[in-house]
């Protein structure tokens, strides 16, 4: 029984189990409370401390003991016990997910994460761009949190430390970059002093003087013991790559294979240059006369809002009930600017009982005024729909097939990510870049996603660069994906540095992509129209690929 079939099927026990879980791990993490839509913790935030994690770890050791107890007394008979068809997929998702998660805070990997990107530093500031302001009760929820913010930063410093006791510290580059954002945090006209409260307030001026503070712990305690080497290593990849990707990838392949991707998507673009501006020009040279073509330039962040909004929109317009089946209730979107001003872009999902809507957040580095929308357009599909929003949101609607875990906290890269670039793709061969100037910006997003399995499994497996002797590194990664993306400095910057801190996350996107390419061909081949094989691909939420292949080709 597909989950898209379930619609009267009753809450089993491992779903009750799973609804439990959720709700102890919301009471332990407060801020992923938040991120799920979870209320009554919005006061609060987790300390990222040993015993925190340690905590969380326990909990999901009793989850998988559940699983198996509920497992053993499944038998052939018709008892309500028993796993249908839908616990097998709840329990199979869930051993893969929780054992992997066990093993990386076996490893200390939990205690020791530190990067620009998807660390403490960024779960307690972001969370805030996820909390109400238009009420002094929900003002007062922001000032009570903010009060959480120096004993969670001081928690994260003992696990820090604990980690680099043993051995296990961030790379350099990862350290700075974060002693940056901290110090910008504690800055005034930070992030902190946009969240409905007045700038002076006690709990506003701690909460910065507190990124200060740990912007100077790092810099004096744990800078010191930081390696100036970026790359993981073997082992501590193909963990990274298991996790992220959903799956295990061959790694060896997997780089032959983004390189191979990079010559042909190349060899297209250089197809559509030859015909907008003719052979003598470079593929570069092209990036930068659309850049200059204000047919394609937006100027200031109203404008950048007001063109997300409009397009996302009439995304939604033209997919609902002719490729996808979009509910009402997520016909949707909200746009918005993040100020952190990190340079990423990125999608929340709405809240569990949707009073939260999706929303599309564009982070815009400091002093960037122009955007460039021939090659942002895909981006926008990719966030939005048939991205990000329509996977989340469909999952998430699902109350009656889905439980609360698979609806909210299950998100596997490589699916979802996977799904992403796949919607990117779609996108294309419906027709929505038949300018040649955006689907030049098409290809140049499919062409970083691709330069990223070879940057990403180059640099931390210490992998020979495509011509000569030497092996990967920051700069020759650096100068790779100036030749092969057409991102200014400072996005450039802030990707190569996420795929430096943040092994095996990257590739995820086009591997899984790839898998999704070859689930869709197959099943299309035995019959299925696209708009089934999307509704129901989409029905069982994020699962590993392997699974999700064997559910619908079965």
């Amino acid at each position: 029984m597909s989950t898209a079939s379930a619609d009267q099927r009753s809450p089993s026990l491992l779903d009750a189990s799973c609804e439990a879980f959720v709700q102890d791990l919301a009471a332990l993490s407060p801020s992923a409370a938040t991120a799920w839509g979870i209320p009554g913790y919005e006061d609060k935030l987790e300390n990222f401390s040993p015993a925190y994690w340690d905590a969380v770890a326990d909990r999901t050791r009793e989850m998988i003991a559940d699983i198996d107890a509920f497992d053993d007394c499944t038998d052939d008979s018709d008892d309500d016990d028993d796993f249908d068809d839908v616990d097998h997929v709840t329990a199979e998702t869930l051993r893969d997910r929780l054992c992997l998660e066990l093993d990386l805070h076996h490893r200390l990997e939990y205690y020791r994460q530190l990067n620009n990107i998807e660390s403490p530093v960024q779960t307690i500031s972001q969370v805030f761009l996820l909390m109400p302001q238009d009420t002094e009760e929900q003002r007062e929820l922001i000032r009570a949190r903010l009060t959480q913010v120096g004993p969670a930063l001081a928690g994260y410093q003992e696990s820090l430390s604990e980690a680099a006791a043993h051995g296990k510290v961030a790379a350099h580059r990862q350290i700075d970059e974060v002693i940056n954002q901290c110090e910008n945090l504690a800055d005034s006209g930070s992030l902190l002093e946009h969240l409905g409260l007045p700038a002076d307030c006690p709990e506003v001026e701690a909460a910065q003087r507190a990124f200060g503070e740990m912007a100077d712990w790092l810099s004096e305690h744990l800078g010191p013991h930081a390696p100036h080497e970026d790359a993981v290593g073997r082992d501590r990849y193909e963990l990274f790559s298991r996790y992220f990707v959903g799956d295990a990838v061959d790694l060896d392949e997997a780089y032959e294979w983004g390189l191979e991707q990079l010559h042909d998507i190349a060899a297209e673009q250089r197809q559509i240059v030859d015909g907008l501006y003719g052979p003598d020009c470079s593929i570069r040279q092209a990036f930068r006369a659309l850049n200059n073509d204000e047919r394609y330039q937006l100027h200031g962040t109203g404008e950048l809002v007001e063109w997300m909004q409009r397009t996302a929109d009439g995304a939604i317009a033209d997919l609902a009930d002719t490729h996808f089946s979009i509910p009402e209730n997520l016909r949707r979107i909200e746009c918005r600017i993040d100020p952190a001003g990190t340079g990423g872009i990125y999608y929340t999902p709405p809240s569990d009982d949707l009073s939260r809507p999706g929303r599309m957040w564009w982070s815009v580095p400091a002093g960037q005024d122009t955007f460039h929308t021939w090659q942002e357009l895909t981006t926008v599909y990719h966030e939005g729909v048939p991205g990000h929003h329509l996977q989340l949101g469909q999952a998430l609607s699902d109350t009656a097939g889905l439980n609360l875990w698979r609806r909210v906290v299950c998100w596997i890269p490589g699916h979802g990510e996977g799904w992403a670039l796949y919607a990117e793709k779609l996108m294309d061969e419906l027709g929505y870049h038949s300018d040649p100037a955006t689907r030049l910006g098409y290809l140049d997003a499919q062409r970083l996603r691709a330069a990223r399995v070879a940057v990403d499994i180059g640099v931390h497996l210490g992998k020979k660069i495509p011509e000569g002797t030497t092996v990967w590194d920051a700069s020759f990664a650096r100068s790779f994906l100036r030749d092969n993306t057409a991102m200014d400095d400072a996005n450039l910057t802030f990707e190569l540095n996420r795929y430096l801190g943040w092994p095996g996350q990257a590739p995820s996107y086009a591997l899984g992509q790839r898998m999704w390419d070859s689930l869709r061909e197959e099943a299309t081949a035995r019959g299925m129209s696209l708009r089934e094989f999307h509704d129901t691909a989409l029905s069982y939420g994020s699962i590993p690929m392997s699974l999700l292949r064997a559910q619908i080709l079965r």
